[in-house]
């Protein structure tokens, strides 16, 4: 293991002597300097892992040392060590991306542990992470082989993503491979579970929020004449990617509650976002507004009449608030909103429907450079993150904040990374998607699919007389034999959403406050 080098940069340095001594024995190189002049060109000569240096020193100061260092090597960690407790100087040297401040006098092993939080920081946390994770996979293990209900479906998903998300942070391939693999046991027994369930959730009064009782059943308790709310509804959001952008989020706004919801099946945007706003599953939208639905096999867009189907429903749900929808479908309607933002000050609901991410999971599909960019999961939440902080959807938000009004973030359904085809066969008319079909004379694998003979059981429309509706599980995407080997070139890897799996269904939720 390389020795660690230190500087330490003191005006009464002989005084730090049983300090020095004490690394040293621990194996630490200290080098040591009286001043700043000789710090700059010791730091421009050497290579330094760690910089202690006194705040106080006669001619140049340690904050001006401070910033020659860091202009000459920006990632070398600088430790400030200082006497004086006065604001203005932690403020500064805070400014200027200190690694740690120690208020004198400081004792060897408050020195001891500023090197291992600086140096050791990516091990420690590294093996403690990994230690961690291996025993709550057990945990995971034996809670797959248990858990019988929606809430604890929910709950072992969130699991799932938070130690994905731990585990990517240590670059530990070897345990990620482990959690994916839990990942692929869980999404196998979560397609039992809804296979088993899902059509007497529609009938029944234990069943969790669906997409078409997420309005009542959530929004409508949030709303209040004194503060104005922002519905924000992300198209395609899954729950890992609504972790990573929370912390900007939280920036400007406090969370007050956050929960899991299922979407309906398909979980494709003209059933989900349409059931979502309408307040209907699509049955009954068929039946109650057929200008506004169209089935799968129709042809023209499929979710123009939202704003309709919000109206209708705060209609029918005798709310008397004044609202407002908008649905942003390039960087240029959004710019637009971003900047007029505080006209929506009177609403008591203003609801945005932004469609990037859904963008980024067809562009993948349709070009190599987004194929390279969002290679994987982890790829594919970097490039999420990257959108988010530059895109007229963060200023919206910060606007909101400074409007006071209250701020309600989810979506209509997640995706997944396909990687494996299973072979369907039907007419002409069958439905183009890649994770459910429907249409007539259809042949499929039963094995890998959920299939729901007459769709009325389960609520939805019929595109034909004999027109099932297959939903395929895991990390399946349907494929035509017919140039077999070309389809599945062309979508593998590919984000699809459509059928069953925990990150297409369970999709989060979340009610913030400004701060």
């Amino acid at each position: 293991m390389k020795q660690i080098d230190i500087l330490w940069v003191d005006d009464e340095i002989d005084l730090l002597k049983p300090h020095i001594i004490f690394l040293e024995q621990k194996n630490y190189k200290v080098t040591t300097c009286t001043n700043g002049a000789d710090a700059i060109e010791l730091v421009d000569n050497n290579n330094f892992d760690i910089v202690f240096l006194d705040e106080n020193m006669p001619g140049i100061s340690g904050l001006e040392t401070l910033a020659e260092i860091k202009q000459k090597k920006t990632n070398l960690p600088v430790v400030m060590i200082t006497k004086s407790e006065e604001e203005y100087i932690m403020e500064d040297a805070i400014g200027s991306k200190i690694a740690d401040y120690l208020i004198k006098p400081v004792n060897p092993n408050q020195i001891l542990l500023s090197l291992k939080k600086n140096l050791d920081h990516s091990r420690l946390i590294s093996e403690k992470t990994t230690s961690n994770y291996q025993q709550e996979f057990r945990k995971i293990s034996m809670d797959l082989a248990m858990v019988n209900s929606y809430e604890e479906w929910a709950d072992l998903y969130k699991k799932l993503v938070h130690w994905e998300l731990e585990l990517e942070d240590i670059n530990d391939t070897g345990m990620l491979g482990i959690l994916e693999s839990q990942k692929s046991e869980a999404n196998s027994q979560f397609f039992k579970f809804i296979k088993k369930n899902y059509q007497d959730w529609l009938t029944n009064n234990d069943k969790p929020t669906l997409s078409h009782t997420l309005f009542k059943d959530y929004v409508v308790p949030n709303l209040s004449k004194e503060q104005g709310v922002l519905w924000l509804v992300i198209d395609n959001l899954r729950y890992d990617q609504y972790r990573v952008l929370e912390p900007f989020i939280n920036t400007h706004y406090k969370k007050e509650e956050e929960f899991s919801y299922y979407s309906i099946l398909p979980t494709a945007t003209q059933y989900a976002r349409n059931a979502i706003f309408s307040g209907l599953m699509p049955l009954d939208m068929e039946k109650m507004f057929p200008n506004y639905w169209k089935n799968d096999t129709e042809e023209g867009g499929k979710n123009l009449y939202e704003s309709e189907f919000l109206s209708s429903q705060i209609k029918r749900l005798n709310l008397n608030i004044q609202h407002e929808y908008y649905k942003i479908l390039s960087l240029k309607s959004g710019k637009e909103l971003a900047d007029n933002f505080n006209g929506t000050k009177q609403n008591d609901l203003t609801v945005v429907v932004y469609n990037f991410v859904d963008m980024i999971s067809h562009a993948k599909t349709e070009m190599e450079v987004i194929k390279e960019l969002a290679g994987d999961d982890k790829a594919y939440r970097s490039l999420t993150v990257s959108w988010f902080k530059n895109s007229p959807l963060f200023e919206i938000i910060q606007k909101a904040r400074q409007l006071g009004q209250k701020l309600i973030i989810t979506t209509d359904h997640g995706t997944i990374n396909c990687k494996n085809p299973t072979k369907v066969i039907g007419d002409k008319n069958i439905s183009s998607n890649l994770r459910y079909k429907t249409g007539r004379s259809l042949s499929y694998e039963d094995k890998d699919v959920y299939a729901v003979k007459n769709p009325k059981d389960i609520f939805l429309p019929s595109v034909a007389i004999n027109s099932p509706f297959i939903f395929t599980k895991e990390d399946l995407f349907f494929a035509y034999p017919n140039n077999f080997n070309h389809f599945v070139k062309y979508y593998k890897n590919t984000y699809q959403h459509g059928g069953i799996s925990l990150e297409e269904m369970i999709i989060p939720c979340a009610v913030y406050t400004p701060k």
